[in-house]
């Protein structure tokens, strides 16, 4: 292998490396969400009332309603966080061959 073709392998790690850590910051705040929206839920479990903040102003809400919506959030974000690992493993792996693909021409 070309000298030129290993520096663009190694230029490509550098990149998914990079994209490696974008997903990884997307995922850790989908997860902060899943905590903030479970604790939520949770409190909606004891709470004799419920407010949903709206703008800046906080409206009285129904119960169900609250829970429907945090239910929702919650379901989307676990889908996210799926996706978001499935992206993870495929780059790892990716990273993984062209990592060894590099060694492999640096050894010879």
């Amino acid at each position: 292998m070309v000298e030129k073709e290993i520096e663009q392998k190694i230029n490509q790690l550098q990149l998914i490396e990079q994209s490696l850590q974008n997903l990884l910051m997307q995922k850790q705040q989908l997860q902060l969400q899943l905590v903030e929206v479970e604790s939520a839920l949770k409190e909606l479990e004891t709470a004799k009332e419920a407010y949903k903040i709206i703008s800046n102003i906080m409206v009285s809400s129904k119960k169900e309603d609250l829970k429907k919506d945090l239910s929702s959030k919650k379901e989307m974000a676990n889908m996210r966080v799926k996706n978001l690992e499935k992206q993870e493993n495929q780059l790892k792996e990716k990273a993984k061959k062209l990592q060894s693909e590099v060694m492999k021409n640096i050894k010879k």
